[in-house]
Parts: C-alpha cells; structure tokens; sequence
C-alpha cells in the first residue's frame, strides 16, 4: 500500500506564510511527478503548482511569484512554500504523486494524499 502523508497547514494570518509538506511512502519503484491541488467550499479542485522529477515546474496564475513548489527525491518528499498568503488561499490542499510500484514498474498510478487544511485570516 502507498500512502501520501501531508502535514504543515494551519491557520495564518494574511501576509503569513506556511510550508506544506508530502512524503509518499510504501512499495515505490519511482515518482514522475508531484502536485499540489487545492479545493475551497464551493469550488471546484484546481491545480496549485506542479513539478516533474527532472525539476520543471508549473503554477497557477493566482499563485505564481508568491508560492515555490519544490522536492526532494531522496526522502519522495514535495514541499510547497507559501509566502504573502491571502485569504483567497484558504482551502483543502492535497498533494499528488504519479508513481510506480515496485511490482510494476513500468506503470504509472495516481496517489492523493489526505488533504491539509489551510485557513487564511485577513
């Protein structure tokens, strides 16, 4: 069994910043790819930022120049730091990994972790 624990959200106060982490963990040959999604009441789950194992990344408009998403491949650890927060920010985020399994290599599966919850203050 995999499992995709998350930790670091709370409640911060607008201008604050948190660091969210997400450690997957199990039968694991490789990870391709990690994400953060986010979903707030009401709305629909969007993407936060992205990033492959080669190191690229990706961001939504909403949160580029405020946030980093970053890894590190050694601990299958993909961090999200989140600086100048905004109330606009608070939401459920869940991280992702596309991965391999050791039993199969040369498949990808999707894994979610179980959400963190962010709350933002103004």
């Amino acid at each position: 069994q995999v499992q995709l624990v998350e930790s670091g959200g709370g409640l911060v106060q607008g201008g604050g910043s948190l660091r969210l982490s997400c450690t997957a963990a199990g039968n694991i040959f490789s990870i391709d790819a990690m994400g953060w999604y986010r979903q707030a009441p009401g709305k629909q789950r969007e993407l936060v930022a992205q990033i492959t194992s080669a190191g690229s990344t990706n961001y939504a408009d909403s949160v580029k120049d405020r946030f980093t998403i970053s890894r590190d491949n050694t601990k299958n650890t993909v961090y999200l730091q989140m600086n100048n927060l905004k109330p606009e920010d608070t939401a459920v985020y869940y991280c992702n990994a596309n991965l391999r399994l050791l039993t199969t290599p040369r498949l990808g599966y999707l894994y979610w972790g179980q959400g963190t919850q962010v709350t933002v203050s103004s």
